[in-house]
């Protein structure tokens, strides 16, 4: 039962800003679960090595060049793939931007573009997905990336923190009213994982020191471990479960 609950066989997911780091990883954990895989970049030759390991794990996937931030051009890009695919089961809001500042010098420009990145760009993904969803027989999964700053206040992090928590609210507003269409939106919260983005922080021994030294387990995230979440929330395992925020971040949360 145990394998059922969880396999994604014939089912189709879109993982938006796929290319690197948790996207990239997340897409993988889709299709080792059975998903054929859609993904998305602002620059679709940078996909060429995620589509690869998810084709060598017999899966197909398709890619394309999409900007979140370039609202007018999510409804093609998401015809396109489902044009190709014949259904669209999964969606997975990961395309996402962080830019520290102190918050004096934040300008409009960086504002906007967070903003526009991580909670707009979530926002119309969703829209155009859930609008195919509502029509299918089994509805549909879609699931956020939100953050520690979705619950928490990070000095030099209020553009992101605000789109973060803006995620969330977003996530339980969706889910209770589109509920009635069998699609169930989630999100997931990751703690502290070294990706291309984040690398500079890492690269601090100091700082890198200090967050292990906050973090229960001791240990930053490692891939299968935004990736079994994401799972989790996609497969008929969580079919219970809506409107909910998993933080994948090994007891941070739970001990501040």
């Amino acid at each position: 039962m145990a394998k059922s609950i969880f396999d994604l066989s014939k089912r189709v997911a879109v993982v938006t800003g796929a290319s690197r780091g948790l996207g990239q990883w997340i897409a993988l954990s889709l299709a080792e679960a059975g998903a054929d895989i859609c993904i998305t970049s602002r620059d679709e030759t940078s996909l060429s090595e995620t589509k690869r390991k998810i084709e060598s794990l017999g899966r197909s996937c398709l890619t394309s060049a999409q900007d979140v931030t370039d609202i007018a051009s999510i409804d093609d890009t998401l015809k396109g793939f489902a044009s190709r695919a014949g259904t669209i089961d999964i969606l997975v809001n990961n395309a996402g931007y962080e830019e520290v500042s102190p918050s004096f010098d934040v300008d409009e420009q960086l504002w906007d573009k967070i903003i526009g990145t991580n909670l707009k760009g979530a926002f119309f993904w969703s829209q155009a997905a859930a609008r195919k969803m509502a029509k299918q027989q089994d509805g549909g999964s879609i699931i956020n990336l939100c953050s520690l700053t979705s619950y928490v206040g990070i000095p030099t992090a209020v553009p992101y923190g605000s789109s973060k928590s803006g995620l969330l609210g977003m996530t339980r507003a969706l889910s209770a009213e589109w509920a009635q269409y069998g699609i169930r939106v989630n999100a997931v919260a990751p703690g502290y994982f070294r990706t291309t983005m984040t690398e500079g922080f890492y690269q601090d021994e100091n700082w890198s020191a200090k967050m292990l030294d906050k973090i229960p387990q001791k240990r930053f995230g490692k891939e299968t471990d935004i990736g079994g979440a994401v799972v989790f929330l996609a497969s008929s395992a969580s079919a219970y479960i809506t409107g909910q925020c998993i933080p994948v971040d090994g007891g941070f949360l739970a001990s501040i």
